[in-house]
This record gives C-alpha cells, structure tokens and sequence, in this order.
C-alpha cells in the first residue's frame, strides 16, 4: 500500500514509522524544512519539504498514485483542504483526517473528502486502525518487539494459489495472514476468501523465513 502523511509531527512520524514497519510505502510531507532535514536519514520513508495544501507539492509527493491518505497536522483548517484536495483532485481512494478542535468535528464528513475523522486524542494504533481499515494487521504489528516479522509477499497470475481460499494454503507453523491489499484497500481476511492475481498479503510469522512465506503462495 502507498501512504501519503502531510504534517511531521510527533503523531505524523509514528504513523509513518508504523506504515512503513508493515513494508508499506510512505511518503511524509511538512512544511518545515529544518524538521525534514531533522528526519532524514532516520525514518525509511520518502521525505518532502513543502506545504501539502498546494496540489503542486500533493502531487509530487506521489498523490496521483497513492492508496491513502492522512491528514495530521495540528491545524483543521489545513488537514480539510488537504483531504479535499487528495479526495476531489487526486482521487485517493481513502482519506482520514486529525480533528485538533473537537468544535469542528462537524466538518469533517465525505463533502469535505474525509472518509475518516479522528479525534485528536485517539491513541495512535486506533487511529491507524481507523485509517487503513487494517485493525488486525496493526494489532499484530504490537508483536514485533517480540520478534514477530511483517512479510508481504504478492500474487502473480502465475501463482499457485490463485483461485484457492485462505483456507486452502498451507502456511508455515506460527505463521498468520494479518491482512490482505486488493486493489490498493485493506482488507481483514477470511477463510472463504478467495486469492486473485494483484493481491498483496502481510503475513506475520515468529518463525517462518521470507522464503517459506513465498513458497507458500507461489
């Protein structure tokens, strides 16, 4: 999946370094020249100086192409143009947006291209949830710190597994397929789901190597 986060604050960086944990591709954009350059080099995302209210920086940053977007600055004024931007101009297929004032709350609805608004003070892995849609992936991502790997591996019309259902592939022991990305949208698995060429699948294993998790499918 490829996230776009405009705003590098404190709730902009984790979420990008949480995306990004799940070999997601993230783009992160802010304003602030000196707090970019302070990023590089520290995050493995794609960094752009600029103000992502322009459509021009929007753009460059990859809007055209990108799966979600997430507005998190600490204005609400700007985390609305942004969405609206990205929903109207770009045609992101999801879009959340921070609310800063509780007060304007209100606003932030589908007329605004916000298909997610989240209170500021939403804990950061329920607003990721929120934003992705992906609940199980990023509550299996907490298990990393335990030695829990993130593995994405694709579909290809060639694969083997094209046609079956998750409940037809045999995976690795302590393997699990947190969730699965079809046509650029999470979404949470289910036995009876059916593989297609394009998918892309996050599978979180304590044991099994790259490799097995390839075989698997391939």
């Amino acid at each position: 999946m490829k996230a776009l986060i405009a705003g590098a604050g404190r709730l902009g960086t984790q979420i990008a370094q949480v995306l990004a944990a799940a070999h997601n591709d993230v783009t992160l954009i802010d304003l602030d020249d000196d707090r970019i350059a302070e990023l590089d080099g520290r995050l493995p995302v794609r960094l752009v100086a600029g103000d992502a209210c322009e459509p021009n920086i929007l753009e460059h940053a990859g809007a055209h192409t990108t799966d979600l977007v997430i507005a998190t600055t600490g204005n609400d004024e700007d985390n609305l143009v942004i969405s609206l931007l990205a929903k109207r101009q770009f045609a992101v297929p999801r879009v959340a947006a921070r609310v800063n004032d509780a007060e304007n709350t209100w606003l932030f609805d589908q007329q605004w291209g916000v298909d997610t608004a989240v209170p500021a003070a939403t804990p950061l892995i329920s607003l990721i949830e929120e934003a992705t849609g992906a609940t199980d992936t990023v509550a299996l991502l907490r298990l990393s710190k335990a030695g829990v790997d993130v593995i994405e591996t694709a579909i290809t019309p060639q694969s083997h597994a094209v046609g079956c259902t998750l409940a037809e592939i045999t995976l690795p022991a302590g393997s699990v397929i947190a969730t699965i990305i079809r046509t650029g949208q999470p979404t949470v698995p289910s036995p009876e789901m059916r593989l297609r060429p394009g998918d892309e699948l996050l599978v979180v294993s304590h044991s099994a190597t790259e490799q097995e998790i390839h075989a698997a499918f391939q």
